[in-house]
């Protein structure tokens, strides 16, 4: 994929954080960290774990805000590649947009368990010991985290203490496979998931856009994000359209965005 877009006249820049960003009538001017600028007509944000910060820094409050939740998985054993030959997920609880710990069969034949879903003290903290000040103080102030802690007590408590503890993790895997035991887990890279917090402490469960005259970002992309990535795609495509018949029709205004449940119902058919 990066070879067809660098193929078409596209350019994949890395290393370079995103420092500011100043919208004006004609497009939108990207700063990074380097001191590089970058002006484009129209930015589509798919910052993830960022997405509230860059959208902040084009002067807009997004009205959520992320908070950081890492996903911890483990390995089975290679002699247990077998075990199971599809998808076994758990019976999902309505009060939590996580899926729970859930056996996969990957495509080199091996057999992962997880994720669950404990509280990261970094945007970016994919290890147990990832701290940042900044970010454990930004989740801290907001009211709306604050709420989701408190409404999610005990199952939060849980969930670090099967962190901590693999026999904890274990048990909840034996629901399923009872015969594994705690040899059988073996470390396996985390995920952080970027869910965004509303002010009144809601997680929001399904996917959100926010769009200004010259962006469209998308922040919020629960699954099935990734089976639905196509469709998503599509959207953001007729989205960009819509903004730039847009700015070469000052007079015409937006049509209204569908509804989040519209989306929901055209991503997952």
């Amino acid at each position: 994929m990066a070879n067809r877009f660098s193929g078409k006249g596209g350019e994949i820049i890395y290393h370079a954080e995103v420092s500011a960003l100043t919208e004006h009538a004609a497009g939108v001017i990207i700063r990074t960290s380097q001191g590089r600028e970058i002006e484009t007509a129209t930015l589509i944000g798919c910052a993830g774990l960022m997405a509230d910060r860059l959208v902040k820094m084009l002067g807009v409050e997004p009205g959520f805000i992320i908070c950081p939740f890492r996903g911890e998985y483990f390995r089975l054993a290679p002699r247990h590649n077998r075990i199971v030959n599809h998808l076994i997920y758990p019976i999902p609880d309505p009060a939590m947009p996580f899926l729970g710990v859930h056996l996969t069969r990957m495509i080199d034949g091996s057999v992962t368990v997880g994720p669950n879903a404990v509280l990261a003290l970094k945007r970016e903290g994919y290890r147990k010991r990832d701290v940042s000040f900044i970010d454990t103080l930004e989740i801290f102030r907001s009211a709306g985290i604050r709420r989701v802690l408190q409404n999610h007590l005990l199952s939060g408590l849980g969930e670090m203490k099967n962190s901590l503890c693999k026999s904890g993790y274990l048990r909840r895997v034996q629901k399923y496979c009872p015969s594994l035991t705690v040899n059988d887990l073996q470390p396996w890279p985390a995920g952080v998931r970027a869910q965004a917090v509303s002010p009144d402490g809601k997680l929001i469960d399904d996917f959100l856009f926010v769009t200004t005259p010259r962006s469209i970002h998308t922040c919020n992309a629960p699954s099935p994000a990734a089976t639905s990535a196509i469709p998503i795609g599509a959207h953001i495509v007729s989205k960009v359209q819509a903004l730039r018949e847009s700015q070469s029709n000052p007079g015409r205004t937006l049509r209204a965005a569908r509804s989040v449940d519209a989306l929901h119902a055209a991503f997952t058919r």
